[in-house]
C-alpha cells in the first residue's frame, strides 16, 4: 500500500507542472485572441469613422458651411500685412515645401515601387499585389472624388506651390495616408516588440499629418480638403489592411516577415491545438 501511495504521489507531482504550463498556454492564447479581436474592432471603427467624417465634411462643403472655418485658418497662417507671406521665417517656408514633396506623386510612387520590388524579390507576391492595389486604388479613388466635387482651389491667399487639379479632397493628404499607413502596418508586422510596432505606426501617422498640414500652410488647399483627404485615406488604408488579414488567414497572402502563407488557417482556433500528455 505504501509503495502504491508513493507511486501515486510521484505521478501527481509530475503532472502538476505540466498542468500549470498547459493552463498558462491556454491563458496566453485566450489573451492573444482577445487582443486580436480588439484590434479588429478598432480597425473597423476607424474605417467607419473615416467614412462618416468624409461624408459629413463633403455635405458641409457642398452647402458652404465650412467657408468661415477655412478662411479663418488660412488667414491665421499669413502675415496680415502681406497675405503672400506665410508666418514664420523664410527657411521654415522652404522646409515646408520639402515636406509637401513627401506627399507628391513622384515620391509616393517611388516609395511604393521600392517596397513592391522588395516584396517581389523576397517572393511575397501576394503582399506585393496588395500594396499595388492599395496605392493604385487609392489614386483612382482620389481622382474620381476630385472630379465629382470639382471644388476650386483657395483664392484667398497666393499659392506657395504649383497646383493643377481640383481641391477636394486633398490628394497629398489622402495618398500619403494610403501609402504611409499601409507601409507602416506592414513594417509593424515585421516586429514582435510593441514599442517597435508603435514606433512604425507613429512614424506613418506623423508623415501623413505633416504632409497634410504643409498643404494648408502653403495655401494650396482649404483645411477641410485636408481633413477629408485624411478621413478617406485612412479608411481606405485600414480597409486594405483588413482585407490583407482576411487573405492571410486563408493562406492567399504571405505573412509579412515570414515569407510563408498561413495556409488553410482560416478556421484555426488559437485556443486549440495544444495537447497535454501524461505518461
Amino acid at each position: 500500500m505504501n509503495a502504491y501511495l508513493a507511486r501515486s504521489a510521484r505521478r501527481l507531482r509530475a503532472a502538476i507542472p505540466l498542468s500549470q504550463r498547459d493552463g498558462l498556454a491556454f491563458a496566453g492564447r485566450a489573451l492573444a485572441l482577445a487582443r486580436a479581436e480588439f484590434v479588429l474592432l478598432a480597425t473597423i471603427f476607424i474605417v467607419a469613422g473615416g467614412l462618416w467624417a468624409f461624408i459629413g465634411l463633403a455635405g458641409e462643403v457642398r452647402e458652404g458651411e465650412t467657408e468661415s472655418f477655412d478662411r479663418a485658418v488660412l488667414l491665421a497662417l499669413r502675415d496680415p500685412a502681406n497675405l503672400a507671406d506665410p508666418i514664420g521665417p523664410a527657411w521654415f517656408e522652404e522646409m515646408v515645401r520639402d515636406v509637401t514633396a513627401l506627399g507628391g506623386n513622384f515620391v509616393l510612387t517611388f516609395v511604393a515601387a521600392a517596397v513592391i520590388g522588395f516584396l517581389l524579390l523576397t517572393r511575397k507576391h501576394g503582399a506585393a499585389l496588395l500594396v499595388f492595389a492599395s496605392v493604385a486604388g487609392g489614386t483612382l479613388l482620389g481622382t474620381l472624388l476630385k472630379l465629382g466635387f470639382e471644388r476650386m482651389r483657395p483664392d484667398l491667399v497666393p499659392h506657395g506651390a504649383v497646383v493643377h487639379t481640383a481641391s477636394f479632397p486633398s490628394n497629398h493628404a489622402m495618398l500619403s495616408a494610403v501609402t504611409y499607413l499601409t507601409l507602416g502596418a506592414l513594417l509593424a508586422r515585421l516586429e514582435v516588440a510593441p514599442r517597435v510596432k508603435g514606433y512604425f505606426l507613429a512614424l506613418s501617422v506623423i508623415l501623413t499629418a505633416i504632409v497634410g498640414l504643409s498643404r494648408i500652410y502653403l495655401g494650396v488647399h482649404w483645411p477641410t480638403d485636408v481633413l477629408a483627404g485624411w478621413a478617406v485615406g485612412s479608411a481606405w488604408a485600414m480597409t486594405v489592411w483588413l482585407v490583407a488579414l482576411w487573405l492571410q488567414r486563408r493562406g492567399k497572402v504571405e505573412r509579412i516577415g515570414t515569407g510563408e502563407v498561413e495556409g488553410g488557417g482560416g478556421d484555426r482556433d488559437p485556443l486549440r491545438s495544444h495537447e497535454t500528455k501524461f505518461n
